[in-house]
């Protein structure tokens, strides 16, 4: 699992300044070798100065000892090994210092003003002490010497740890740079497999919606219909049995309308099984997008579930009519074709309305009206009061159920305008516009 830097700090936090517990381990190891060195140091220090040797350890221990800070306070650390170098001691201290104050996050300045100070020092004792043993006779090279010894020891023990510490420091910032970007890469993959969830989550609840206004429509208005055939067919069975033997045929032609409707639905909704059960782990939103996206192209490529169209609307009402109701068709303006959608929407907004008809004010009579405009097509189906009371007082409250929101939804999400109410004359209206060109989201 990754960890985010946060996380790794406080997984890793060390005791006091430390980040993590090896680090303290490893520079107090550092301190103890440098505090040796000095006090090692320290008794030809005293002997020179003419102080006691005890002191003369002492001090060399306690100025070692300061390495214990260099991550705290590096600029510290080095200019108390600049201060102790005339004293020759702190070699390993200072070699410490230089590397750690340039991997620190300081101004570039800082580190080469200190740099420059260690290396001016070094080279000014070492040019002294190689100046002595040769008057004393302990080297007998020439004059030369004197300064080449003192430029190499103080860039030998200067340039090698400042670059490497520069080094280190710039490889250091920019894993931790690679580390945030690596962590905000991860919270953004988590935003966005959110995101995809709820759009996946969104798309399953869409097609339910889609797969129930269609259920509706075709089991509502077909079922309608049988029931009043049915009720005919059983008023005439005796009194006219031609007449309920055509009531009989017409019952056995919506009902076989209805199972073709509703296998070519499961046909297109069976499309997105193989998506389904596909055995590799993809995520759930991925496979509800493709199922959808699956179900779609299936419709789209074999013709399946591409529903009725306005060709259709004169079979529609002449159902109706055979069902005992009265309805008047007109259409208005020259009829040309429009995209699948609109035609199927404009279909199902009659079907549905002549079905509330058959529901609510059976014996009624209706009017469609149909306008092709230059960029709309309207329609309106309005009805008059039923001839009982008991189905009037139904027809004037208008419908709170699934078809006058499905309707609705149909219509609204091809961006057109969808009105139901009551009429002032006691019947019921239903009007639509939608668009001629639906506009792309």
């Amino acid at each position: 699992m990754t960890m985010t830097g946060e996380d790794r700090t406080a997984a890793h936090a060390g005791p006091w300044w430390w980040v993590r517990r090896r680090s303290a381990a490893l520079d107090v190891s550092l301190a103890v070798v440098s505090a040796a060195e000095c006090g090692a140091e320290g008794v030809p220090f005293a002997r020179d100065a003419g102080i006691p040797v005890v002191v003369g350890i002492l001090f060399g221990v306690l100025a070692g000892s300061v390495l214990l800070l260099r991550r705290k306070w590096p600029i510290a650390v080095v200019l108390v090994a600049i201060a102790i170098t005339p004293a020759q001691m702190g070699f390993l201290m200072g070699v410490v210092g230089l590397y750690t104050l340039s991997a620190a996050e300081l101004p570039r300045r800082i580190i080469v003003a200190l740099a420059g100070m260690s290396m001016v020092g070094t080279m000014i004792v070492t040019f002294l002490r190689v100046r002595q043993d040769m008057a004393r006779g302990d080297l007998t090279l020439g004059d030369w010497f004197e300064p080449f010894a003192s430029i190499t020891t103080s860039l030998g023990l200067t340039a090698p740890p400042v670059l490497l510490g520069l080094y280190v420091g710039a490889r250091r910032r920019l894993m931790e740079s690679l580390r945030e970007r690596a962590d905000s890469l991860e919270r953004e993959l988590q935003l966005l497999a959110e995101r995809a969830e709820e759009r996946a989550e969104w798309a399953r609840g869409e097609e339910r919606t889609r797969i129930a206004r269609d259920m509706h429509d075709v089991v509502a208005h077909r079922v309608s219909l049988m029931v009043v055939h049915a009720a005919a067919l059983q008023a005439v069975a005796r009194k006219d049995p031609e007449k309920a033997v055509r009531n009989a045929a017409l019952v056995g032609d919506m009902g076989r309308q209805a199972l073709t409707e509703l296998r070519e639905m499961l046909g297109v909704l069976r499309s997105g099984e193989g998506v389904a059960r596909d055995p590799d782990p993809v995520p759930l939103a991925a496979v509800g997008v493709a199922a959808a996206a699956a179900a779609s192209r299936a419709a789209a490529e074999d013709g399946v579930g591409e529903g009725p169209c306005l060709s259709e609307l004169d079979e529609l009402i002449g159902q109706s009519a055979a069902a005992g109701m009265v309805v008047d068709l007109s259409v208005e303006g020259e009829g040309r074709s429009y995209g699948q959608e609109i035609e199927r929407t404009a279909y199902r907004v009659v079907q549905e309305a002549l079905t509330n008809v058959h529901k609510h004010a059976a014996g009624a009579k209706t009017y469609v009206r149909l306008a092709h405009r230059r960029s709309e097509i309207a329609m309106q189906v309005e009805n008059e009061p039923p001839p009982e009371p008991s189905s009037a007082s139904g027809a004037r409250l208008p419908s709170g159920g699934n078809g006058l929101l499905g309707m609705r939804e149909r219509v609204v999400a091809l961006g057109g305008v969808f009105v139901s109410g009551p009429t002032d004359a006691g019947g019921f209206r239903v009007s639509a516009v939608i668009p001629a060109v639906v506009a792309a989201v």
